[in-house]
């Protein structure tokens, strides 16, 4: 007898009334501890399945996507990027890959800005000194800080992120810089008030804030290596909420420890969560001119909707032999879809 609900398996705990909804229109196999799966434990929990829907925190790489069984025909990740995701590989396998584009745009670049004000102001080491009672009151010289209005911010990365970053900053007095794979139309650019830059190694030398907003892919792996973070000025900040990888991070510790650079915010690293020890970045946790988040970009009531609503979305069109909705700024995204449905 024919199965009446596809099965999906869900890597990762999820917010109670996404579980809830897919389990009523799923066979929804799910991840009650919240542990993170081995490709050997989700390639076993694939067994019959149909949909497969991993988070940022999964590998899935060629090895695992060879290894998955013939039923599984889409991966639905449940987020924006897909960089752990092997796509050359799902695509050899007929397997479709969908993420959650412009979703996460507003909160991560909420994030971003905050960590733009939040840097240069020394404003988590205030809160530390008030809560730690080091605190003695007021004095002319205590934490001077720098001031963001006229100063210029280079985006990396000029998607939807780095557009709302760019337009949440304008508010704020910056002048706005980017360097993108494309320059944008015209008329975007002036809306933003953007200069573009062909070159990045002459824009990051010319900027007082960094705000890296690209994809992480094979060209952007360690993009801002550690002779290109020397040719930012000593009192420029380095802001990341997109992928950790993008940045020498043993070069970023090493010129803050020095005060190459001014200061940092961080909100992704190559490793999570961040090691205490053995690892570049714990030097970090004793510096006061790094503000370290724990990937916190999409995490809000509506973000979280969204994402729900979109996963959930890709994963019923199998139901309704509808081909797959893709909207996505990546074009290996886009293309595979083209003509797939996934009539029972």
């Amino acid at each position: 007898m024919a199965r009446s609900k596809p099965v999906v398996i869900v890597t990762r705990t999820l917010p109670r009334d996404v579980e809830t909804r897919m389990m009523e229109l799923f066979e929804a196999r799910l991840n009650a501890d919240d542990s993170p799966m081995s490709a050997d434990q989700i390639v076993a929990a694939a067994e019959g399945a149909d949909v497969l829907v991993p988070t940022v925190t999964d590998r899935i790489d060629a090895d695992l996507i060879s290894r998955l069984p013939e039923s599984v025909r889409l991966i639905a990740n449940f987020g924006v990027g897909v960089n752990h995701i092997d796509l050359d590989a799902a695509a050899g396998r007929k397997i479709v890959v969908t993420n959650t584009p412009g979703v996460l745009t507003d909160d991560t670049a909420d994030l971003t800005a905050a960590l733009l004000l939040a840097a240069p102001r020394r404003l988590v080491e205030g809160e530390r000194l008030v809560r730690s009672g080091q605190w003695h009151g007021w004095s002319p010289t205590f934490m001077i800080g720098h001031r963001i209005s006229g100063k210029r911010l280079g985006i990396i990365g000029m998607g939807r992120i780095g557009q709302a970053v760019a337009r949440r900053m304008q508010g704020f007095g910056m002048t706005v810089h980017y360097h993108n794979r494309k320059r944008l139309h015209a008329e975007i650019e002036s809306e933003l008030e953007a200069t573009y830059w062909e070159s990045l190694d002459q824009m990051l030398a010319h900027m007082d804030f960094i705000s890296i907003n690209c994809p992480h892919t094979k060209e952007t792996h360690h993009l801002l290596n550690e002779e290109r973070l020397g040719l930012l000025k000593p009192h420029a900040f380095v802001v990341n909420t997109a992928r950790g990888e993008i940045i020498d991070e043993a070069a970023l510790a090493r010129m803050l420890a020095d005060r190459r650079i001014a200061g940092a915010g961080l909100d992704v690293y190559s490793q999570e969560p961040l090691a205490r020890s053995g690892h570049p970045l714990s030097a970090l946790y004793e510096m006061d001119n790094v503000i370290l988040m724990p990937h916190l970009a999409f995490y809000t009531d509506g973000a979280m909707r969204r994402l729900e609503d979109d996963t959930l979305a890709r994963c019923f069109e199998i139901l309704e032999g509808k081909p797959v909705l893709v909207k996505s700024d990546d074009p290996r995204l886009t293309a595979q879809t083209r003509g797939v449905t996934f009539a029972r």
